[in-house]
């Protein structure tokens, strides 16, 4: 039996993170006057929120340790860069989401170190 969200806190709150990211890229790129209408740099936001979006729901369905460490180390990479590009375009909500999003895989990476603590005691 595969692990819900519910089971998963870290993963739930990366996910919400990262649509919170989407809709804020969404209403940057499409809204006029915020500076970055329909800019690349918006469009590439829009399109790396929905990656951490999915990489938050396969965290969730992995199983084996290797690929659960490359899925973290993907999804801290994306975090990173999708801040940085929110700084560069000055939407500072959108960094403040990836950093909440940071908060999560943190949690779901110490959760998981925990329970593998408890299942091989």
């Amino acid at each position: 039996m595969s692990p819900s969200l519910s089971s998963r806190p870290g993963a739930f709150v990366l996910l919400i993170a990262s649509l919170a990211g989407l809709a804020i890229a969404l209403y940057a790129y499409f809204t006029p006057l915020t500076g970055v209408t329909g800019t690349l740099g918006a469009l590439v936001t829009i399109v790396t929120c929905l990656a951490l979006a999915v990489m938050a729901l396969l965290l969730c369905k992995v199983r084996g340790r290797g690929a659960s460490i490359v899925l973290r180390i993907l999804i801290l990479m994306g975090l990173a860069g999708t801040s940085f590009a929110g700084m560069l375009l000055h939407q500072w909500w959108i960094s403040a989401a990836m950093v909440v999003g940071l908060i999560g895989l943190i949690v779901d990476m110490v959760r998981a170190t925990h329970h593998a603590r408890l299942t091989h005691t």
